[in-house]
């Protein structure tokens, strides 16, 4: 049997050992291991986000468009919370083995200060999940550059271009996130610290909840469609409103826009709370969750023990045979997989 740095556990199975992959991967594998792991963990926060914006945002561009040349059934605030919805799944199906799946500046600012998530790796996460919101968004546009000129060019024949571009019924406010025409900075503040806040408060404690061990009704599997479906509420209920959920998608939407319209599209003063909202309510919500909520006397179901062993005994990362062991002891001084000691998956 093949174990990495090995464990002498019968029931612990490796991927190795009964389906071996090629020796070219293997062996970058032992490398990124023992050398480069942070990247492969940047990398799939960085594709967990984009996952994540591009099928929302690519799902908007029609909601836009349409809108702008009068075509009704391009796209609806529905479609839109579905695609949203399915591009969260993929992100935490397909990324979350590796990095923990954060996939959001406040989330992994919340994982820093609650459960000891290591600083320079949160400071990492951060840059790869604005960097994963950014590309999305640009190649969006790219391929929606026809269909977005052509909108640009019915609002300038109906004279409203100019008031309405930079809003979000305008082909930029589908990339980042503006204020309607005539709005009050002050009333603009007031109602995203009390009504967005308020939509991220009740999202984190979605995801705290999904992803709490002891929640019996919530099994590992399950979390990321009970994420989904939270992130998919927040858009069918408030997305008209103005809706500022994820830092990365905001940071990375407001950078392409910036890059593809200049500074024009900046979004002023709102930019800032737009940006910065979410991550204050996200801690705000967490916190509640872990004072009110959180039970340490709690049983944890089989099926969290068993998602819990398999992070653990990931086969690099361990050299005992103990259920639950602590993971982490190897040769290498490198600090690129800090002990996992928390439930990372969110």
């Amino acid at each position: 049997m093949i174990h990495a740095v090995g464990s002498s556990d019968p029931s612990v199975v490796h991927l190795a050992d009964v389906a071996p992959r090629a020796r070219i991967f293997t062996r970058f594998e032992r490398m990124r291991h023992a050398k480069a792991h942070w990247f492969s963990e940047c990398f799939a926060e960085f594709m967990g986000v984009f996952f994540y914006c591009y099928a929302g945002v690519g799902s908007t561009v029609p909601w836009v468009v349409g809108n702008a040349l009068g075509q009704v059934g391009l796209s609806s605030i529905f479609q839109i919370g579905i695609a949203y919805a399915t591009g969260i799944i993929f992100a935490l199906g397909v990324c979350s083995a590796t990095s923990g799946g954060h996939f959001n500046p406040g989330i992994t600012i919340a994982l820093t200060i609650f459960k000891g998530f290591p600083k320079v790796k949160a400071v990492r996460y951060i840059i790869a999940q604005i960097l994963g919101g950014y590309v999305a968004c640009l190649l969006v546009y790219c391929q929606y550059r026809n269909w977005l000129d052509e909108a640009d060019a019915a609002m300038a024949a109906a004279g409203t271009l100019e008031a309405l571009k930079f809003t979000p019924s305008g082909t930029a406010g589908i990339f980042g996130l503006y204020v309607m025409p005539g709005s009050k900075l002050g009333q603009v503040f007031l109602n995203e610290f009390v009504s967005t806040a308020l939509q991220d408060v009740v999202l984190a404690m979605i995801i705290w909840g999904s992803v709490d061990p002891t929640n019996i009704l919530i099994p590992p599997a399950m979390a990321p469609v009970v994420i989904a479906l939270g992130y998919a509420a927040m858009v069918w209920g408030f997305a008209l409103d103005g809706l500022a959920t994820n830092a990365a998608r905001d940071l990375g939407g407001r950078f392409a826009a910036l890059t593809i319209y200049g500074g024009q599209a900046s979004g002023g003063a709102y930019a800032a709370i737009a940006a910065l909202t979410n991550i204050p309510a996200t801690l705000f919500g967490a916190c509640l969750y872990e004072l009110c909520l959180a039970d340490s006397m709690r049983v944890v179901p089989s099926a969290s023990l068993e998602f819990m062993n398999a992070h653990r005994h990931h086969g690099c990362l361990h050299n005992h045979d103990n259920s639950l062991p602590s993971p982490y002891a190897r040769s290498s001084t490198s600090d690129d997989k800090p002990e996992i000691t928390t439930f990372e998956h969110v």
